[in-house]
């Protein structure tokens, strides 16, 4: 038995409706879906354009305060123009935290941070 395929990645936070207006105005990632899991959590889940994975935002008070700590993890997003990208995402609040960067590929990376400190790194490939 092997794995087919991955199909989702979990993020709790602690600010929901702050998540989900990040994900949905500055990324641009459309809402696929909500439930309640039988603990009480409450999920959203997103999909970027052209992919099947989804990313999970789970809001759940009861296992504490989400603390993120520096470099733990980040989601990469393909964006076709960096600069246009972060010129929009700082109009809602979200500079780069770190970039642009050309990288020794020729590609162009970014980086902002999500509501609860997770990294989002943005790459325009050439």
């Amino acid at each position: 038995m092997h794995i087919r395929r991955l199909l989702h990645t979990r993020y709790r936070v602690d600010d929901l409706d702050k998540t989900i207006a990040f994900y949905r105005d500055v990324l641009g990632l459309t809402e696929t879906r909500r439930s309640e899991s039988p603990r009480g959590s409450k999920l959203v889940f997103f999909k970027a354009p052209g992919s099947d994975h989804e990313i999970e935002i789970s809001y759940f008070p009861g296992s504490g305060p989400v603390i993120v700590q520096a470099d733990l993890t980040h989601l990469a997003f393909e964006v076709d123009d960096l600069a246009a990208f972060a010129k929009h995402a700082e109009s809602l609040g979200y500079p780069l935290t770190d970039g642009p960067t050309n990288t020794s590929s020729g590609h162009i990376i970014g980086f902002i941070d999500a509501p609860e400190g997770y990294e989002i790194e943005l790459i325009q490939r050439h």
